[in-house]
């Protein structure tokens, strides 16, 4: 692999490259077409496979904000909305494609793509994005569609368990026009898990079984993200479930169930890696000592959610803990510790209790006939002070980002209340993260690493030896693109990252959308010494 010198930016050292690629092409054409002999036609065709791999493989020196250095190269183009991705232990990358309902596996050497499992016949809609609005009546695609995977920890060692979540069902599919709910005029969709097994040899994903298929979906706030994390030294599913954006823009009059238990939405779930005794029914599939179990079983773990696209497992003194990164409103991104049965305050707490929420909601609209003075059905916070201490096991958040004045988060709902173009604010619209647990790059062990889809950037997240506290925030590998996940090599070494396959996502991006360099691809950032 060529190193670039840092006198050009990657994008200027790409270009020239690329145009000396095609001069060196163009001859190459030339030179075999008029060549007289075998041998030198031989040497040109090698020469012109060469010039093909080094372009697919082209890289660039990247400077960290400290010592570090990286090699960046584009592994993968053109996947159909990327939305997980891990590096497995068989050293393949596992992709989800979130629009074309493909798990992918990608060599991170050749850039190889080898579908796994295609699911677009598991649903029972089209891909409205794709329609014009005059043949579906201006209906919704979901927000994600194949989002979360998780791999089972000894998935080559006679575990060959792979999980899925993925919305299966729109309600209003037959209904004419956009399909809008007609109680609540909400875009109500069904979300299931799946288990699936591995065939290392036909390398596909066959045998599917439904863990849970009463999951609550929408074109907004889905959250999506499966991991794997251990209980008192024992494995579980978890599972990220958004808010499904009730209070706010095409759904402002459903209403929001963050902090009922007994809906999944807003919540984070937990589900057994295998059915209790085998047998395969739903009750099967949910822990016995979940938290909120009833007189039927719940896989309700933690409440108080507004739309968690991350989660991440970090050991600490001996333990294993569980991680989400989750977006605010009009401020304040949050990073959670998960804790059984706790209550993370949505959409009565936003960000820390600090009151800057006050007099305000987590959604505002124009609809002046909708309830409350913001026109929505959140719910009014007089007091987010008061709300976290009458809130049964509130935690707050270890970081939250942008934690806006209240004054300016007034002023942004009054533009909104009054129609005007949604104003832009500080946000990093944290999607995916992954602990960094290995020694291989000086400092970063023990750190958080969250994608943003809006600041176009990853951000570390330095952990203090408890976990629960932030000791430094560093920012890296800035491009213009919306970092949707991130993995981490075996060894340390390597980072990867999936770029969303769109410029924009619900709300005020689908009103200011911004470029993309790299759409729907894998990227990867190698350290260097």
């Amino acid at each position: 692999m060529a190193q670039v010198s840092m006198g050009l930016s990657a994008t200027e050292t790409t270009i020239l490259m690329t145009r000396r690629m095609q001069s060196n092409r163009f001859c190459g054409y030339i030179h075999l077409k008029h060549a007289g002999d075998l041998r030198n036609q031989v040497k040109s065709a090698l020469l012109f496979t060469a010039f093909i791999l080094f372009q697919l493989h082209m890289t660039a020196l990247a400077q960290g904000p400290g010592k570090e250095k990286f090699k960046d190269r584009v592994i993968a183009k053109g996947l159909a909305g990327p939305w997980e991705i891990i590096f497995g232990p068989d050293e393949q990358l596992w992709v989800t494609e979130s629009k074309a309902y493909h798990v992918v596996q990608i060599d991170p050497g050749s850039g190889k793509k080898e579908i796994l499992l295609d699911l677009s016949d598991q649903k029972s809609f089209p891909d409205y994005d794709a329609l014009n609005d005059s043949i579906d009546g201006g209906k919704p695609s979901p927000q994600g569609g194949l989002m979360g995977m998780a791999l089972h920890p000894q998935l080559l060692n006679g575990k060959p368990f792979v999980y899925l979540a993925f919305v299966y069902d729109f309600e209003g599919k037959q209904r004419k026009g956009d399909g809008q709910d007609p109680k609540d005029h909400g875009f109500h969709f069904k979300t299931k898990i799946v288990r699936c097994q591995y065939d290392p040899k036909a390398r596909k994903l066959k045998n599917l079984q439904t863990i849970c298929e009463n999951i609550p979906g929408s074109n907004d706030h889905n959250g999506g993200r499966l991991l794997i994390s251990q209980v008192g030294g024992k494995d579980y599913l978890f599972y990220s479930v958004g808010d499904m954006g009730a209070g706010q823009f095409r759904n402002a009059e459903r209403k929001n169930h963050a902090q009922d238990i007994s809906v999944y939405e807003g919540k984070i779930l937990r589900f057994n890696t295998e059915p209790e005794n085998d047998k395969m029914t739903p009750e099967a599939w949910i822990p016995a000592d979940n938290p909120f179990n009833g007189r039927s079983r719940n896989a309700v773990w933690t409440l108080g959610h507004r739309n968690p696209q991350g989660l991440a497992e970090m050991p600490v003194n001996g333990e294993k803990m569980l991680i989400s990164s989750e977006h605010g409103p009009f401020s304040d991104d949050e990073i959670n510790v998960i804790k059984r049965g706790s209550n993370y305050g949505h959409p009565l707490v936003i960000g820390y209790p600090d009151g800057n929420y006050n007099g305000l909601c987590a959604g505002v609209t124009d609809k002046e006939a909708l309830p409350g003075i913001w026109n929505s059905t959140y719910p009014l916070i007089v007091s987010e002070q008061q709300n976290a201490g009458l809130l049964k096991n509130y935690v707050p958040p270890i970081k939250s980002f942008f934690p806006t004045k209240n004054s300016e988060l007034h002023a942004y709902a009054d533009t909104i209340r009054a129609g005007k173009k949604s104003p832009e604010w500080p946000s990093l619209a944290p999607s995916g993260i992954a602990a960094y647990t290995s020694e291989a790059i000086p400092g970063w062990k023990g750190s958080l690493l969250i994608t943003s889809l809006k600041s176009r950037k990853v951000v570390r997240l330095k952990l203090k030896e408890g976990g629960t506290q932030i000791e430094s925030e560093t920012d890296y590998f800035s491009k213009k693109v919306r970092y949707r996940d991130v993995a981490v090599s075996a060894d340390g070494r390597r980072i990867y990252l999936v770029t969303d396959s769109s410029a924009v996502t619900s709300g005020p991006s689908a009103e200011n959308p911004k470029g993309s360099e790299e759409e729907g691809a894998i990227l990867e950032f190698s350290y260097e010494e």
